[in-house]
């Protein structure tokens, strides 16, 4: 059985978009729009408290996200604790590609380990990157959840590439009022692609770790797709058609993760008047790349 810390722990994580376009299941981009989780091991008892998006919705028990996964997360560890509160600010919304499941993941995993003396030994950040791509089912959004900056997740075990954004890149993020389940928009996928397509996205995805990092004027063509986005349209066609408007217009628009958010990867200069273009009825947050991945940050 471990042995816990009596103090409280507070991890803040920050949004994610995935896919980019061509990098499906693959490439990451971490937002500076961030949860916070402040995790206490209490005497006795599970005691949940939620403020923010997803608060008139979410469980209060043992089913609510963070709570199941730092009961896995401290099964790694060694053992469970006696008791628990756990208070969630949230900032990132809830079921439309911003990565929310992720963040929850990933502070659970970041806080139980910091509770645990000795915690860092017992579960190294390769190791925490393995648990929160299996609690998660894919690495794309964990692994920019934790790393920060640009990831690329691939194999098994899980391996990343983080890379420092491009100064100048600004993300712009259009989330709709519409919700998208990913795994039902997984279920739109079709086992096949024509060989076309499957090169062409190859093609894409080679360009993406260069614009993203150094050479943004190859942005729009970096992240066209071929693979993913056309087939899961029809269950957002708003965002679908919001894509097709801004690229027309140049700017280097996809889908985040699986919707229904849209990003725009712009400059600084550009982010004001490329978010002045946002639809009645959606939110446009221009945001900027989180350089830092979830981390422990002092209470108060």
């Amino acid at each position: 059985m471990p042995s816990f810390r009596a103090a409280p722990v507070r991890v803040r994580v920050p949004a994610t978009s995935a896919n980019l376009g061509p990098g499906f299941d693959s490439a990451g981009l971490a937002l500076s729009l961030y949860d916070d989780v402040v995790v206490r091991v209490a005497d006795s008892g599970l005691a949940v408290d939620v403020a923010g998006e997803g608060a008139d919705d979410v469980p209060r028990d043992r089913r609510h996200l963070v709570v199941s996964s730092l009961r896995e997360t401290f099964d790694r560890l060694g053992g469970q604790p006696r008791g628990l509160e756990v208070v969630c600010a949230n900032r990132i919304p809830h079921a439309r590609g911003l990565g929310s499941s992720s963040a929850a993941i990933c502070a659970a995993v970041i806080a139980a380990r910091a509770l645990v003396l000795g915690g860092d030994e017992l579960l190294d950040d390769d190791a925490a990157l393995a648990l929160a791509t299996d609690l998660e089912g894919h690495p794309d959004n964990v692994a920019a959840c934790l790393r920060g900056g640009v990831t690329f997740a691939w194999g098994d075990p899980v391996q990343v590439l983080r890379l420092d954004a491009h100064p100048d890149l600004a993300p712009v993020a259009f989330i709709p009022t519409t919700k998208s389940s990913t795994k039902k928009v997984r279920g739109l996928l079709p086992e096949t692609v024509p060989f076309g397509d499957a090169a062409g996205n190859a093609a894409r995805a080679a360009l993406l770790p260069t614009a993203l990092t150094a050479m943004p004027e190859l942005l729009l063509a970096a992240t066209e797709d071929r693979l993913h986005q056309q087939y899961r349209a029809s269950a957002m066609p708003r965002s679908a058609k919001l894509v097709e408007q801004l690229r027309a217009a140049g700017v280097p628009a996809v889908i985040s993760g699986a919707g229904p958010t849209v990003l725009a990867l712009v400059g600084d200069a550009e982010a004001d008047a490329v978010a002045a273009k946002c639809p009645r009825g959606w939110t446009a947050l221009a945001l900027s790349v989180a350089a830092e991945g979830a981390q422990v940050v002092p209470i108060g």
